[in-house]
């Protein structure tokens, strides 16, 4: 292999992730265990170089065709868009959209336009345009469940995991708007000028996953 791939990982639970499933198929992820200030990570056991970024990043790197390869949670792809090939689904990260109200608020049972607050305007966006339904969308960047609690919105659609953060604050969520997990993607370029090291890339991680299943 004559060329090496540059992998862009999502900081955080992502990465530590990410390093267990590559050390699983082989790769030395030494240096990225113990990155220091450097900010590209050559595995030295690969034709691999690591760059760690945060999620919104990670796509943007890829677009552009920076990075050949990236993983990134579903949530971000469903916001942030872009050009690239969304290629496997790593399995790990996951949790759902969903959209949670006050407890025992009748979210659907009026005329009005209800408000709806979120981090992600977009995904919130396209969920309610699938149901035909026009919504005031307030972006929020900080800790959504305040908005029904000051009664700025009338609910929310936020990531959900345990819904312990919901449920301390007197909210539920009443319907699910997406499944999220990692997902590896790929610059739509690099694809057809690396197909091979692409290929023996997907290959060492897609079995990796088939062993997990």
């Amino acid at each position: 292999m004559s060329e090496r791939l540059r992998i862009a990982l999502t900081k955080g639970r992502l990465q530590e992730k990410s390093v267990e499933m590559f050390e699983a198929a082989g790769l030395d992820c030494t240096p990225v265990r113990s990155p220091g200030r450097r900010l590209i990570h050559a595995l030295p056991n690969y034709p691999l170089d690591v760059v760690l970024a945060k999620a919104p990043d990670v796509i943007t790197y890829v677009e552009h065709g920076v990075c050949d390869l990236g993983v990134v949670g579903k949530d971000t792809v469903l916001e942030k868009g872009g050009a690239f090939y969304e290629v496997l689904d790593l399995g790990f990260g996951r949790c759902r959209f969903a959209l949670a109200v006050k407890r025992g608020c009748d979210f659907y049972g009026t005329y009005k336009t209800r408000r709806v607050a979120s981090k992600y305007p977009n995904v919130t966006r396209a969920f309610f345009e699938g149901k035909g339904m026009d919504v005031d969308i307030i972006k929020i960047e900080g800790s959504v469940e305040l908005a029904p609690i000051l009664d700025l919105a009338d609910g929310i659609v936020d990531i959900v995991e345990t819904g312990a953060t919901l449920k301390e604050n007197g909210l539920e969520p009443i319907e699910d708007v997406a499944q999220v997990s990692a997902r590896l993607i790929v610059n739509t370029a690099a694809m057809k000028l690396y197909k091979n090291e692409i290929t023996d890339f997907l290959f060492r991680v897609e079995r990796e996953l088939g062993g997990e299943a």
